[in-house]
Formats: C-alpha cells, sequence, structure tokens
C-alpha cells in the first residue's frame, strides 16, 4: 500500500502471513472524514495523567469485522495514495533471525521508551528497536540501503498485531524523518492548534503541557481545531511559505487528519506561576525549533539540510516563548498575542 504525507510517498509491503486488517462500515466513514481533514471523533489532546485512548481509528471490539484479521493500520488510511513513485519502501518480515547482521554501534538511545540502539553496516543503518531495559533484547530490527529508499523491518514472532504495528510505526517515523529532511520537511515533536485557516505549533519537552495547552485552545477559543497532537511535519508550500502537515503519527491522541494549514506562529511552552509571553528572534528562536525536530543527528547531510530548513523557518515566521499555568487566562494570552 502506498502513503502519501506532506507530499512525500512511501511504501508498506507486508510478507506474508501478515496482512492488513479489512475495516467495518462504521470505521470507513471514520476513516473518510478524516481524510476530508475532519477528526472522524470526538478528539481532545491526551494530557499526562489522563487515561490512555486508542491510538486507532478503530475505538472498540464492535467496530471490528467479525472475524477480521489482519494489523489495524488505520491510522494510515487517510492518507492511502494511488500514484507516486515511493522516496522510501518498507517491507515488514516475521523473525529476527532473518535481519541482515548489524555492524558497527553508532549510539544508544536510552533517555525514554522505546530504548533503541543505531548500528552502520557498508554505510547501510541498521536499528535495533523497543529493547528490552534489562536484556537488551530487540522486539524488531531495522535496516535500511545506503540511500534510504529500502528498508526491512523484522519483527520478532512472539509480537502480537498491536505490536507490530507500533513497532512499524516506530519505524517508519524513522525512514520518514531521513528522507523528508533531504527534502525539506521536517518531523516535530509538537502539538498543533488550527486557528482562522493556519496552524500555531506549541513546543516543549515531554510533560511541558503541549496537549494540555492545546486542549485549553480547543475548549475556550472558538474556532480552533487540533491537527496534531505530537509528530506533525514541517515544510514550504508553492510560494515557499511555512506550512504545517498532520501526518500518521499523533502519539496517544487518534488525530489522523491529511491535511495541510500555512504556519501562523510556533510557541515554546514553559511551566510557571504566572502567564507571560515574549517574542523569540535570533539564536532563542532557531533553538526552540531545532530543538524539537525529529532526527538522527550524525547523519552530516541531513543535519545540513535540517539547518537549513529551520532557519529558513524562523527568518519568516513569529516565534514566542510562552511562561504559563494550566488554565484559560495562558490560552486566552497566547491567542491574543500571537494573532497580531
Amino acid at each position: 500500500m502506498k502513503y502519501k504525507v506532506a507530499g512525500i510517498v512511501f511504501e508498506v509491503k507486508l510478507e506474508a502471513p501478515l496482512c492488513e486488517m479489512e475495516y467495518s462500515p462504521v470505521v470507513q466513514d471514520r476513516i473518510a472524514r478524516a481524510s476530508r481533514g475532519e477528526a472522524g471523533l470526538d478528539i481532545r489532546p491526551t494530557r499526562a495523567g489522563d487515561d490512555v485512548p486508542h491510538r486507532t481509528l478503530i475505538q472498540t471490539r464492535e467496530e471490528i469485522l467479525p472475524g477480521a484479521r489482519g494489523l489495524d493500520l488505520s491510522q494510515y488510511a487517510p492518507f492511502i495514495c494511488d500514484s507516486g513513485d515511493p522516496a522510501f519502501t518498507i517491507t515488514v518480515r516475521r523473525g529476527l533471525d532473518k535481519a541482515p547482521q548489524l555492524g558497527k554501534l553508532m549510539t544508544h538511545v536510552q533517555s525514554q521508551l522505546p530504548y533503541f540502539s543505531i548500528y552502520e553496516h557498508d554505510n547501510c543503518p541498521r536499528f535495533t528497536l523497543d529493547e528490552h531495559p534489562e536484556t537488551g533484547e530487540p522486539s524488531a530490527i531495522l535496516s535500511m540501503s545506503e540511500d534510504f529508499r529500502e528498508s526491512e523491518l523484522y519483527v520478532a514472532k512472539s509480537l502480537g498485531a498491536s505490536a507490530i504495528v507500533f513497532q512499524l510505526s516506530t519505524a517508519l517515523m524513522m525512514n520518514f524523518t531521513y528522507v523528508s529532511a533531504l527534502k525539506g520537511v521536517l518531523l516535530i515533536h509538537a502539538s498543533v492548534i488550527g486557528y482562522k485557516g493556519k496552524a500555531n505549533i506549541f513546543l516543549g519537552k515531554s510533560g511541558t503541557g503541549k496537549s494540555t495547552h492545546s486542549r485549553l485552545w480547543l475548549e475556550n477559543i472558538q474556532g480552533t481545531d487540533l491537527l496534531n497532537d505530537d509528530n506533525p511535519a514541517l515544510g514550504f508550500a508553492q510560494d515557499g511559505k511555512p506550512c504545517v502537515y498532520g501526518t500518521p503519527w499523533s502519539g496517544k491522541t487518534p488525530c489522523y487528519r491529511n491535511v495541510c494549514a500555512p504556519l501562523n506562529a510556533i510557541v515554546r511552552l514553559e511551566q510557571a506561576p504566572e502567564n507571560s509571553i515574549a517574542r523569540d528572534s535570533g539564536l532563542n528562536a532557531y533553538a526552540a525549533l531545532y530543538g524539537s525536530v525529529s532526527a538522527i543527528r550524525w547523519n552530516r547531510p541531513i543535519m545540513d539540510a535540517i539547518t537549513s530548513s529551520v532557519e529558513k523557518i524562523v527568518s519568516s515566521v513569529k516565534v514566542f516563548h510562552l511562561s504559563c499555568l494550566p488554565d484559560r487566562a495562558a490560552a486566552e494570552l497566547c491567542c491574543k498575542e500571537i494573532s497580531k
């Protein structure tokens, strides 16, 4: 199946007996509405401490067709496309024993789950994904070609369908960041609110309150909608101006909208005992966005491309630093200032 995200086409191939799940009429309708830019569900950003919702457009067991089997890729369905040469292809195979040799260890990433390690063999990246914190045994191994166009994901035989989808999503995001950066598209860690036809990006470390702030906009400011709650893509429209794309990756919030909106403002959030907002510029503005770009930072051509894109974006849009409480006043203050 081919998908198109932020103008970039990629393909997913499932080696038998793996296959995609068929969808009930209820879910098909929800997918169609999401494809048109409608949320399809009563979606609210998932804040720290919330009960974890379904990460899929299938919400209950009753919405699954009787006897249906396969991988639930409904989060990708709004992005299905029928044409275009894939910028990269991922083939999913069962069995870690089929994976090629890993090669030289480059780095471990163990700051937060899922843990993974990066290797290199003959200039080709290899990743061990979702490593067990004690044994180091991975749940999957991702192998990319040197040009990142051909990838294979080997999943452990013990993984269930939902776990395979999780590993596939991780692999697709990684492959997308490599390919998209070279094409001027950045995958970032952020929550995005649409307001009056434009997108506003909220940045910050995990737990800062990005989703909480987005929810405050939705609950208190008329005419807002959620574009993405975890990993939107930043790119450039045909006129060269920055724009924001919805993606199939939205963290714990099932907001998979195939939409694009002009970028109005970037807001870096920080928890504080009172609300205040100030304009960022220069190095502070650059650092605010650069630190939120999803990237493997040891590849020089990719990092050069990311640096160039970040410079273009922050030089043409407003960047703010919002110190705030998790309250309605913070959302109203932010809206007032970035709308000027």
